[in-house]
């Protein structure tokens, strides 16, 4: 397994200053929304449930963009886990992903797809699609940076052009 990306020396971030957001900075949240998503997709979910936190700080951890933020930064644990061969912990941060996104989903007065591009029922369900591959997917042979979730995210913010598709489960970057 990789060294911890920020707490062990030999991490890839160490001594990498906090640059908190300013949840005012639209562009700059929006920024690394989307960078997270890339790097979920690529198979860096410590790095993309690092970026998430920080959006869900800066959402002030509460309210249904906050929550739906947190089922990002469970899912991506889910993956963390996985590749530790975590079986119980990939379990556990998949139906907790569920879980906000189905609570999230619940505020009529949201909308997960004008925000973040991707719809809360998808999420859950992409959630529950985990859960049931858990055992699957562990996988903690040292070796390079590996996709291990069965989940590609790709967001289609409004104004996106709709004739792209969105990617499978089986492209691979």
């Amino acid at each position: 397994m990789h060294p911890h990306p920020i707490s062990d020396p030999r991490g890839h971030s160490w001594g990498s200053s906090d640059d908190s957001l300013d949840p005012a900075d639209a562009v700059g949240c929006h920024n690394v929304y989307c960078w997270a998503v890339d790097l979920f997709n690529h198979g860096y979910v410590w790095e993309a449930h690092e970026a998430w936190e920080s959006l869900w700080i800066a959402a002030g951890r509460v309210g249904p963009a906050a929550t739906f933020l947190k089922g990002l930064i469970k899912l991506a644990a889910a993956g963390v886990k996985a590749r530790q061969g975590k079986l119980v912990g990939v379990r556990r941060h998949a139906r907790r992903a569920a879980e906000l996104f189905q609570q999230a989903a619940d505020d009529r007065s949201f909308s997960s797809e004008l925000r973040f591009g991707l719809s809360c029922q998808l999420m859950r369900q992409n959630s529950m699609n985990v859960l049931d591959a858990a055992a699957s997917i562990i996988d903690p042979t040292p070796q390079p940076v590996l996709r291990v979730l069965p989940v590609v995210l790709h967001p289609i913010f409004p104004g996106d052009a709709a004739e792209s598709p969105p990617p499978t489960a089986n492209d691979q970057a």
